[in-house]
């Protein structure tokens, strides 16, 4: 089972007066980069995220965007300093001994010098916050593999038509190759009678003639390799896992076999059929690149 790199997964929970959402775009990257948007309040989270995100996806650039509220009306408390307001009271009193003034301060008014009352998050339970927020990413990383999943199908369905296409390729420059040397041999022969006249012709100058041209323009050990690694990348799409990078291994060396080839066309059919068929392995190239 392949899959793309390419992908999108959401979801949100809504618990009692909490709710979390999460969101999650994928696309085609060399290796896995993550980038993680999220509240500050789950910043300690962050890495815990991450290795979340690595039990689903091996590579690709992943965007992740959590959204957290929390609406409790007792998530918040007041905190009383008792010895900073005995300190502003003495302070006070001494300013009213030291001018011969009257301290008016009341409790009231005392309450509301800097930090005397003041108000604090209540801290949540860490480890149940997690469960919250894992349970909302691990539901977006569910459905992002699904969409990763299908899209893949779709990649396997046309590589697997233009690899069946290569080996049309290929098969038709092992056809054409032989009539090539059939063609060249009565060309020779032809050219000889031509110059010799009615002069008897060396059959083994006119083999050996023949030999030294089917060596130039021999192409059986490319054509051999190229079924044998289009043979490779069909098996491939059947394995498990992150096949990406062997794929794109592959079709490399399928390109270069298709340019020795190319090299040692000396037929115009030949050569056309070896311009199809690098067109096709570049085709392929750009859809493995989309492969995790």
């Amino acid at each position: 089972m392949i899959k793309s790199m390419t992908g999108f997964g959401r979801s949100e929970i809504v618990r009692g007066n909490r709710k979390i959402s999460v969101e999650i775009k994928s696309v085609n990257h060399r290796y896995l980069e993550t980038g993680i948007k999220l509240p500050k309040k789950l910043n300690a989270f962050e890495s815990k995220i991450r290795e979340t995100i690595k039990k689903y996806a091996s590579r690709g650039k992943v965007d992740v965007f959590i959204t957290y509220e929390d609406t409790s009306e007792n998530n918040v408390s007041l905190r009383y300093n008792g010895e900073l307001a005995r300190e502003y009271k003495e302070i006070l009193d001494t300013i009213a001994s030291q001018f011969n003034i009257k301290n008016d301060i009341t409790a009231g008014s005392l309450s509301r010098y800097p930090e005397v009352i003041s108000t604090e998050e209540i801290k949540e339970d860490e480890e149940e916050l997690w469960q919250f927020i894992e349970e909302a990413v691990v539901k977006a990383c569910e459905q992002l593999v699904e969409t990763r999943i299908i899209e893949g199908e779709n990649l396997k369905k046309d590589l697997l038509n233009k690899l069946d296409h290569m080996d049309e390729l290929v098969r038709f420059v092992e056809t054409r190759s032989p009539e090539i040397m059939k063609e060249y041999r009565n060309k020779l022969e032809s050219k000889v009678k031509e110059l010799l006249g009615d002069t008897t012709i060396d059959e083994s100058r006119i083999a050996t003639e023949v030999v030294i041209y089917a060596d130039k323009i021999c192409v059986d050990e490319e054509t051999v390799r190229l079924h044998s690694h289009i043979d490779h990348a069909r098996k491939c799409l059947d394995e498990e896992g992150g096949i990406g990078r062997k794929l794109d291994f592959i079709a490399q060396e399928m390109n270069r076999e298709a340019n020795t080839t190319l090299s040692k066309a000396n037929d115009i059919d030949i050569s056309n059929t070896a311009i199809e068929l690098k067109t096709e392995i570049e085709k392929v190239r750009e859809q493995i690149q989309n492969i995790e």
